[in-house]
C-alpha cells in the first residue's frame, strides 16, 4: 500500500536523524511530518539545543542540498534571494542565485533581521518561487525552511508579526534533553560528531513521491467535523483574542494525514489530530493576556485545553 511506502521513507529519515539528535524522536517525527506536507517549521528555542544539527542531519538524510543563512540586522533581501550583477566581460547582467535556491534551508535567528528581509524569505516559503527584478524563478522541490529564533532575547530583534507566523506549518521547541539523553550526547559527541557519519537514506525523488501520497489519506466526515470543532472552539474561546484561521484548519488536516501515513494507515483517527494539534495551531492564536513579550508556554497550554474539551468522534 502507498501508506506503507510513506511510513518506510519517514521512519528511515526519523531513525537517521535520531543518530545525531538524541532523545527527541517525537519532535523529529513532527519535523518530518511537516516536510511531507511541504510546510515549514519555526524552532523557537534557546541556543545549543540542536536546531542547526537537526536541519543539517535532515538534509544529509534526504540526499538534498542544504544551506544556512545567519540573519543579522544588516542583511538585505538580495542576500537571501539573489541579485543581478553586471558582468563586464559579457557586457550583460547575470543573475547570481542566493542561498534560498536550495532544498533544505536553515534560517538561523530569523527575528534578528528587518521585516523587509523577513518578508523576502516568507514570500519564497508561501509561493515557492523568488521574483528578482521582475523575473520569477521557481524553487526546486523539496523546498523546506527550518527557521529558528531565540525566545529569551528581545534586544536587537524584530519579532515576526502574527500574519507571518501563520505562514509556518508548525512551531516547535526541542527543549532540554533528559538526563539519559544528555549522557548519550556526552558519549556520542566526545570524539567526532555523529553528523559527520550520516549518509542519505532516501533520494529527493523518494521524498517527493511520499509527499504526493499524503493527500490520498482518507479524512472521514466525522474527523473533518472534529477539525472544524477544534478551530471553532479557538474562535469562541474567552481566553483568545484571535482564533485559528481556515489556513490553520487546513494545516491541521494535512498534518493529521501525514501522521496517519507515517503510522502505516490510510485513514486519519482522532489521536492523529491530537498528536499534531499543538505544534500546528499554537502559533496561530493570540491570547487576551499576550503582549509584546512572548510567553512560550501560554499558547500551547490553551490549545491543549481546547483539544481536551472538544469531543472526539468515536465511530
Amino acid at each position: 500500500m502507498y501508506c506503507e511506502t510513506v511510513a518506510k521513507t519517514a521512519n528511515d529519515i526519523v531513525a537517521n536523524v535520531g543518530r545525531a539528535i538524541y532523545g527527541k524522536e517525537n519532535e523529529i517525527r513532527l519535523v518530518v511530518a511537516a516536510l511531507l506536507c511541504r510546510g515549514h517549521v519555526l524552532l523557537d528555542d534557546i541556543p545549543g539545543t540542536g536546531k542547526t544539527t537537526l536541519a543539517k542531519s535532515l538534509a544529509k538524510s534526504v540526499s538534498a542540498e542544504g544551506k544556512r543563512i545567519q540573519f543579522t540586522p544588516d542583511l538585505l533581501p538580495s542576500d537571501v534571494t539573489g541579485v543581478n550583477y553586471f558582468n563586464q566581460k559579457t557586457a550583460d547582467f547575470v543573475f547570481r542565485r542566493g542561498p534560498v535556491f536550495t532544498n533544505i534551508l536553515l534560517a538561523d535567528e530569523i527575528n534578528r533581521t528587518t521585516p523587509r528581509t523577513q518578508s523576502a524569505l516568507l514570500e519564497c516559503m508561501g509561493e515557492r518561487q523568488a521574483t528578482i527584478d521582475g523575473v520569477t524563478y521557481p524553487l526546486e522541490e523539496p523546498f523546506f525552511v527550518v527557521a529558528t529564533q531565540n525566545p529569551i532575547e528581545s534586544q536587537g530583534t524584530f519579532p515576526l508579526p502574527e500574519a507571518q507566523m501563520d505562514r509556518f506549518f508548525m512551531k516547535l521547541s526541542l527543549g532540554y534533553p533528559s538526563a539519559e539523553a544528555e549522557k548519550d550526547i556526552l558519549n556520542g559527541y566526545n570524539d567526532v560528531s555523529p553528523l559527520d557519519s550520516l549518509g542519505p537514506v532516501c533520494t529527493k525523488a523518494d521524498l517527493n513521491a511520499a509527499a504526493s501520497m499524503i493527500p490520498r489519506i482518507t479524512v472521514s466526515d466525522p474527523i473533518k467535523g472534529y477539525l472544524i470543532a477544534i478551530a471553532d472552539a479557538t474562535r469562541k474561546s474567552e481566553r483568545l483574542r484571535l482564533g485559528v484561521s481556515p489556513r490553520g484548519t487546513l494545516a491541521l488536516m494535512k498534518a493529521s494525514q501525514a501522521w496517519a501515513a507515517m503510522a502505516g494507515r490510510d485513514y486519519v483517527i482522532p489521536d492523529d489530530v491530537k498528536k499534531v494539534a499543538v505544534p500546528v495551531l499554537s502559533h496561530r492564536i493570540i491570547t487576551r493576556s499576550q503582549n509584546t513579550i512572548r510567553l512560550t508556554d501560554t499558547n500551547e497550554q490553551v490549545i491543549e485545553a481546547i483539544v481536551d474539551t472538544v469531543r472526539a468522534p468515536v465511530d
